[in-house]
Order: C-alpha cells, then sequence, then structure tokens
C-alpha cells in the first residue's frame, strides 16, 4: 500500500523513502552522505581531510512576526541545520522569489536584516537569484542552502549516535511553538496571564536558534572525544528528534520525561492554545548525543554560557525500543507525525479574526 501526502507539513519517512530516496540522480563516490529522513545535511569528501556540509530549506517570512524578528528566523532556521554538523557555518546561497506585493523598502529591511544575522554567525552570501513574480506568495519566498567546510573528522550527524552515549537536550520542549505564538497571538497572551508575563513571553523568541548551542557544545570535542550527534528538534518537537536521532542511527533510547526542561513560558503557552508539548515544533532545542565520559563537562559548559541543558537519557541498543520514563510508568516513544502547531495556529487565526 502506498504512504499518504501530508495534510500539512513535512512528508512522512514512509513518503521520503518511497518517492525521494530511490531517486537521487547521478550517483558519485565523494558524497559520503545523502539525503535521508531525519538527517539534515549533505556531506561530500573534497579530498585533503576536508569535507563540504550543506543543508537547504525554505527561505520563510512570516510577516505576523515583524520584517526583523521574521528575517532573523529565516536565516537562524538554515543556520541551525547547518551548525548541527559540528562545523561553522561559511556560505550561504539564497533563491528569493519574491510576492508581487512586496515594495523595495520591504525588500531593504529584509536584506540588510539577512546581512546583518549572516555577518554575525560568519557566514558569507556567495550566490543567488532574486525576482518578483505572479504566484509567489508569503511565507514560503524562496529557498536557501548554508554551506561549511571543515576537517573530514570533525563532523557529525545525526546517524552517529552510539550505545552507551547520554542523551542531552538544550533549553527543553516546545520553544518554538511557544515562541511563535507569544509574538503572533500576543494579545490572548495578555489577556490570560497579563502583561508582564507577555513581555517576557515576546522575549523568549530569541530561543529559537540552536547556533550558540552546537558551536559551545563540539569544544568538548567530537565522535570519541565528546559529541557524537547533534538534532534539532523542529518539527514534531522533542519527540519527533529524539526518534529521528534513534532511527537515523539505528539504535534505541530510554528517556526520564520528567527530566526534559519544560521553560513556564512554553507550559502556559502551550496549555492556552492546547497543544501538546513534546510534540510541538521547538526550533531552538538541540538533542545531543555524547560519549558517557564527557557528559557531565558538556551539561556544566552549555549550563555555564547560558544555555539550560540537562541530561535526559541514555542510548542504548535498538532491541529495546525508544522509550521514556514518567511517574515511574514505561512508554513506548513514538513519532508524532502530524505536529499539534499547525492545528493549533489555525485555530488561534480563526479565533482572533
Amino acid at each position: 500500500m502506498k504512504s499518504e501526502f501530508p495534510a500539512i507539513g513535512k512528508i512522512s519517512a514512509d513518503v521520503f523513502n518511497e518517492v525521494i530516496y530511490p531517486h537521487l540522480g547521478r550517483k558519485r563516490d565523494e558524497v559520503i552522505v545523502g539525503p535521508r529522513n531525519g538527517v539534515d545535511i549533505g556531506v561530500v569528501d573534497l579530498g585533503s581531510g576536508q569535507v563540504m556540509i550543506t543543508t537547504t530549506d525554505p527561505f520563510a517570512m512570516n510577516l505576523p512576526l515583524g520584517w526583523e524578528r521574521a528575517t532573523w528566523l529565516a536565516v537562524h532556521i538554515l543556520a541551525s541545520d547547518a551548525v548541527t554538523s559540528g562545523l561553522p557555518p561559511r556560505y550561504m546561497t539564497i533563491d528569493l522569489n519574491l510576492p508581487m506585493s512586496m515594495t523595495k523598502d520591504e525588500f531593504e529591511i529584509m536584506w540588510h536584516i539577512c546581512h546583518r544575522e549572516c555577518e554575525k554567525i560568519g557566514m558569507s552570501i556567495i550566490s543567488g537569484h532574486t525576482g518578483r513574480y505572479p504566484g509567489c506568495e508569503y511565507a514560503m519566498i524562496g529557498g536557501a542552502t548554508v554551506i561549511c567546510v571543515g576537517p573530514k573528522d570533525k563532523y557529525v550527524t545525526p546517524a552517529m549516535a552510539r550505545i552507551g552515549d547520554r542523551v542531552i537536550i538544550t533549553k527543553g520542549a516546545a520553544v518554538e511553538a511557544a515562541g511563535l505564538f507569544a509574538v503572533v497571538f500576543r494579545e490572548q497572551v495578555e489577556r490570560t496571564y497579563g502583561k508582564q508575563f507577555a513581555d517576557k513571553a515576546e522575549k523568549y523568541f530569541y530561543q529559537m536558534s540552536v547556533v550558540d548551542d552546537a558551536m559551545t557544545a563540539v569544544k568538548v570535542g567530537v565522535r570519541d572525544d565528546g559529541v557524537t550527534s547533534m538534532h534539532d528538534a523542529t518539527e514534531c518537537g522533542i519527540w519527533g528528534g529524539l526518534y529521528e536521532v534513534a532511527q537515523a542511527s539505528n539504535v534505541g533510547m530510554v528517556i526520564d520525561k520528567e527530566k526534559i526542561i519544560v521553560d513556564d513560558i512554553a507550559r502556559k503557552i502551550c496549555e492556552l492554545f492546547d497543544m501538546e508539548l513534546f510534540s510541538a515544533i521547538s526550533e531552538g532545542s538541540l538533542i545531543i548525543t555524547c560519549r558517557p565520559y564527557k557528559a557531565g563537562e558538556l551539561v556544566d559548559l552549555l549550563n555555564d554560557n547560558g544555555i539550560p541543558t540537562t541530561e535526559v537519557g541514555e542510548v542504548v541498543n535498538e532491541a529495546s525500543g525508544i522509550r521514556y520514563y514518567e511517574n515511574g510508568a514505561t512508554h513506548d516513544l513514538v513519532h508524532p507525525r502530524v505536529d499539534p502547531f499547525w492545528e493549533a495556529f489555525g485555530k488561534a487565526a480563526t479565533y482572533r479574526r
């Protein structure tokens, strides 16, 4: 039986494996890591001990966020996928298919912020395409690719987790869901929780990046020396991210749910908009697997750098499955498949109108 196309959001692993994976163009020996479900980067061997890492995502301008926030998020989502390789981002190529309604002034604002954030991160924009076309609308106004170059023995992927590794998560659950709802639906948040909470929640928006998390984490070492894999918990949140790492690495996991950070802002916003915390989109949460003898040092380093982090579990053999503990009971961890963010966002937008 053929897999079904999703109503909204990312395609499932079944669709990826059925349609995309068998048809990847010319096979080339220097491609070390190609497209794979749950793995956001590709790796090409450049020779002389160097590799090139690439990742591609939409360039999305969510106008309800305002131009500054929307552009900041578009750049950081791209960079966040790239840094999960453990190598710093160097270059970006960008294709912008702009709506006819976009003005030159608006484009200038967007581009200047894009430049500012790329400069901060260390990325040079090296090529692209820009035009205005009928049929192009917000939010998805194009796409971009981020490129890293570095030593062949210093990159990691979500397929490198090993039995015995400790599982570590930064910032906790539903970071992106909370950050986006705090800005787009501020009136509802303030009406329920008050102005002081709403002001604080709006600032939570800027937690939606793992650039600092990943670049800090690899300072303890990679592979045998420390970090074995990193993955940002985007669509389908913490549960989706953990599942994807386990599947990519052909391992199992045992997770203590009660050790995963739940920020009060995320908890209250998810309650208000009826989103399941651990399945909700969570750009800003970095899932790390690490050799056990470096785990404590890694957690301390991240916390000392202002990135809230906890060790939440262990990588086990695949036959043991992917499980989590809560209140003394054991549960199977299954991929949520559909992120609760989408339905909640649609309902909130309809209510606001």
